[in-house]
């Protein structure tokens, strides 16, 4: 049977921290999220040469985030590999309490962002958003209210959302 995993290529070979962050983080978040560790593989002797890598050192380490599978990979310094907001992860959240954790924790500069989108620390983006606020988009009758509200917001405020849609 085959997964599909989303991989990330850490330029500055903190894709391992980056995965026990994110575990932790889910685990100890309000809402039932939930993260469970993967595979971690070590560098083998024949790749030092290629990947700058020295052996014995972690390659890749997996997880899976809210059932999501997810590998890092401490790719090295590659220009063309470098993270960017084009790819996000959306996190779904049912409270304000799960919207704020998160954003605490994922958001390295809680100022920037715009519509609950956040880069955390690692150069990795995030979508922290309420689950309602699908919902209320696909409704044309509330869909311009709502877009209004939320567009000048960098973390979401849930309660305006709801307000909004009415």
């Amino acid at each position: 049977m085959s997964r599909l995993i989303t991989c990330l290529w850490f330029v500055n070979n903190d894709g391992h921290e980056a995965v026990e962050y994110y575990i932790d983080t889910f685990n100890s978040a309000p809402g039932g999220h939930q993260a469970v560790p993967g595979d971690i593989t070590k560098s083998p002797k024949s790749s030092e040469e290629v990947s700058g890598r020295p052996e014995g050192s972690v390659m890749t380490a997996e997880c899976e985030l809210d059932g999501m599978s997810l590998m890092a990979l401490n790719g090295g310094p590659f220009d063309q590999y470098q993270l960017n907001g084009a790819t996000s992860f959306i996190i779904e959240c049912e409270t304000q309490e799960e919207i704020d954790f998160f954003w605490e924790k994922l958001s390295a500069d809680p100022d920037g962002g715009q519509c609950g989108w956040c880069t955390d620390k690692f150069g990795v983006t995030w979508q922290v958003v309420p689950r309602i606020l699908d919902e209320l988009m696909r409704d044309p009758e509330k869909a311009d209210a709502v877009a209004a509200a939320f567009m000048p917001m960098k973390k979401i405020d849930l309660e305006t959302i709801r307000q909004a849609g009415k």
